[in-house]
């Protein structure tokens, strides 16, 4: 069957993007439902908030881990498919799980995983931006937007110097995405009400 190989890595792909870490270290770890508190999202930025920076830091690794495990996907079953495609699935599994009744988190811990397999260099810029903006406001949200805006802006001017469309038609949907369903957030931030994280500062 033509595509047979890609269509199963489409499938995978989606269904490793739907893995709920928060969901399953929150319950396995702390016997706490993350969708009951905070914002409610299956992703870093709450679990952080509700849980601290343990259960936060195996979240993040976890879901960077499953989008840089689906954008290999293509290496290991011998396949052209772009790597960046291969994890787009990831990415909306994040978002809308089907082991978590369609309710996830913004898939930006696992866009960063999808960009380290596919383009390094811009991962790079685009963690670079949102650790040095997390060091300063300690806020993920924030922390997400302005990485995501940057990333917008760099494959933009990439993707026509270099004449690669690919990264342009993938990666300028995928950051508006983002910053989309970051809006909530930017409303609470502009009022002065958005809570920040407890990276670098003790629990009490």
């Amino acid at each position: 069957m033509p595509y047979l190989t890609e269509i199963l890595i489409v499938l995978i792909s989606y269904l490793l993007g739907s893995i709920p870490f928060a969901l399953l270290i929150g319950k396995v770890g702390y016997r706490v439902d993350v969708r009951e508190h905070g914002s409610g999202n299956l992703g870093t930025t709450n679990t952080f908030r509700v849980l601290g920076k343990k259960a936060g830091t195996l979240v993040l690794l976890g879901d960077m881990g499953k989008g840089l495990v689906a954008a290999l996907l293509p290496l290991m079953f011998g396949s052209e498919m772009s790597l960046l495609l291969a994890g787009i699935p990831a990415i909306i599994g994040h978002s809308y799980p089907i082991f978590a009744k369609f309710k996830g988190g913004k898939s930006v811990a696992t866009s960063a995983g999808v960009l380290l397999a596919a383009f390094p260099w811009f991962f790079v810029v685009v963690v670079g931006t949102f650790v040095v903006t997390l060091f300063i406001s300690k806020m993920v949200s924030l922390s997400s937007m302005a990485a995501a805006a940057v990333g917008l802006v760099t494959v933009v001017v990439y993707g026509v110097l270099a004449r690669d469309w690919l990264p342009l038609i993938v990666i300028v949907p995928l950051a508006l995405f983002i910053i989309i369903k970051h809006r909530t957030n930017w409303q609470r931030i502009r009022s002065g009400t958005e809570p920040k994280v407890p990276l670098f500062q003790k629990r009490k």
